[in-house]
């Protein structure tokens, strides 16, 4: 994003609507061109702005893709914790999350172009940023225990690493990837006592 002369993030309206148009331009270029191969110029001229009003909101490739990714995974954590909060069980809760994630993932374009040929690599990266994995530790795990923020932390980064890992090196078939999540993911990223 953009920062005003006093250092902060900008406040203004249309400025956080013109990011949103920069992100969408890039989301569907990443879809057609693959992410790796997507430039800023293409960006630019895809969200009908200039270069300079482009590097205004995003300084480089990285932060155009860091700020996409997690965009992207708020509204992933927002959907996947709205839909499995009714579910009591911690370990059915988290199989749940973590499937369901995998699934949109899958099947939303814009987030499957991250795990194609020669991209998947930079998801990787992108996935173990903090905001990421705060995000997703928050929607998955924070409300199912009461531990210190650094734990909740250390178990959603082997969390993210495991759906990053399913994304990138699928199962055999879904009935597969239930059973690893069940057997070795839920019991990893969950306390013995729950």
């Amino acid at each position: 994003m953009t920062t005003n002369a006093s250092g902060s993030w900008l406040s203004d309206e249309r400025g956080e609507a013109a990011a949103e148009k920069i992100l969408d331009a890039a989301a569907a270029l990443f879809v057609d061109r693959g992410v790796g191969a997507t430039g800023m110029a293409e960006v630019a001229k895809a969200a009908g702005c200039s270069r300079a009003t482009l590097y205004r909101y995003f300084e480089n490739r990285r932060a155009l893709h860091r700020a996409f990714v997690h965009r992207e995974a708020r509204r992933l954590g927002e959907h996947v914790n709205r839909s499995v909060a009714p579910i009591a069980d911690p370990r059915e809760r988290v199989t749940e999350a973590v499937l369901m994630a995998i699934h949109e993932v899958r099947t939303t374009p814009t987030l499957a172009a991250w795990f194609g040929l020669g991209d998947a690599g930079l998801a990787s990266e992108l996935a173990s940023t903090s905001e990421v994995i705060e995000v997703l530790g928050t929607a998955f795990l924070a409300d199912l225990w009461h531990v210190d923020d650094s734990e909740i932390v250390r178990r959603a980064r082997w969390l993210v690493r495991a759906i990053v890992s399913l994304l990138t090196v699928p199962g055999i078939d879904a009935e597969d990837e239930r059973a690893m999540v069940e057997q070795f993911l839920a019991p990893a990223v969950l306390p013995a006592e729950l």
